[in-house]
């Protein structure tokens, strides 16, 4: 079974359409109805929905490790800085997060791209 994903509202539409193209379960913050939630609601949603947030804003490590150690569970967390990877690279490494890992697997870890 895939891991699903969760585009934080900075994510370029690009990497979301490469990503469907590859048949990877994406669902963005704007679709959603959250592009203007606050990081910590976001992966809360995100968390309710058993989905990976992708982000290539810092403030999302911070609170996944502010949860991890408070032991505040979470559903995952991937990023990468904005400049560091091609798109091609971003969207090749959530496609094997997400068909590598079992659902239960990416809880409460943090992915930083690449891989």
């Amino acid at each position: 079974m895939t891991v699903a994903l969760y585009m934080d509202h900075h994510v370029p539409k690009a990497i979301t359409e490469g990503l469907r193209l590859r048949g990877i379960d994406v669902l963005t913050a704007a679709e959603d109805g959250r592009d203007q939630t606050p990081d910590s609601q976001i992966l809360d949603r995100a968390t309710d929905l058993k989905r990976i947030v992708y982000t290539q804003d810092l403030d999302f490590v911070v609170e996944a490790n502010e949860r991890l150690r408070n032991q505040v569970s979470f559903y995952g967390v991937a990023y990468s800085r904005q400049l560091n990877l091609s798109f091609g690279e971003i969207i090749g490494n959530l496609e094997m997060i997400s068909l590598v890992h079992d659902c239960d697997e990416v809880v409460n870890t943090i992915f930083f791209l690449p891989l």
